[in-house]
């Protein structure tokens, strides 16, 4: 399977901006939006906190890169998650990111290279590029034969998602 990291919001500024700010316009109420994916965090047993903010995930996304080609993009990925949705943190921040990237056990010193670098900057701007051919506009979007499932979903909408555009489950080593 191909990941594609693409931009949460690339138009936000390095000290972030309110979520109230981030929806202004729009017929949306943040309280119940908070609510809701609070809700579905706690069903799936993922952390998620009382965040206000948005943060620019770009140079979040270019750390994943290097983290991946260190075989530590799993841990990394959860660092993050946690930071951003439980914790609050601004991932936009490079400090805050050396900090997460030695949490998922990668040398500090390095994360800092890679971000002054700017040394995965061509791979990010490619997968935004793909994300946008692709017609993605939020995370994370399932997509399978031209069908999109959009939005954190519970277990049971993705294996329908599958199962409606056929793939097929793969019996586990326990049912042989």
């Amino acid at each position: 399977m191909e990941w594609i990291a693409f931009p949460l919001h690339p138009e936000t500024p390095d000290k972030g901006r309110s979520l109230e700010e981030l929806f202004a316009g729009r017929p949306i109420d943040v309280p119940e939006m908070m609510r809701h994916l609070r809700q579905t965090a706690a069903e799936l047993g993922l952390p998620f906190g009382d965040r206000t903010m948005t943060y620019n995930s770009r140079l979040a996304q270019e750390l994943a890169g290097w983290a991946a080609d260190k075989g530590r993009e799993n841990d990394f990925h959860r660092a993050v998650f946690r930071a951003y949705f439980s914790d609050g943190l601004n991932i936009g921040n490079p400090a805050v990111l050396v900090k997460l990237a030695d949490a998922a056990g990668l040398p500090g010193d390095e994360a800092r290279q890679v971000i002054e670098s700017r040394t995965y900057r061509q791979a990010v701007d490619r997968d935004w590029d793909s994300a946008v051919r692709l017609g993605v506009t939020a995370v994370p979007t399932f997509m399978i034969r031209g069908k999109t499932l959009v939005g954190a979903q519970p277990t049971s909408v993705l294996e329908r998602f599958l199962e409606e555009n056929g793939a097929r489950r793969n019996p586990s080593p326990l049912d042989l």
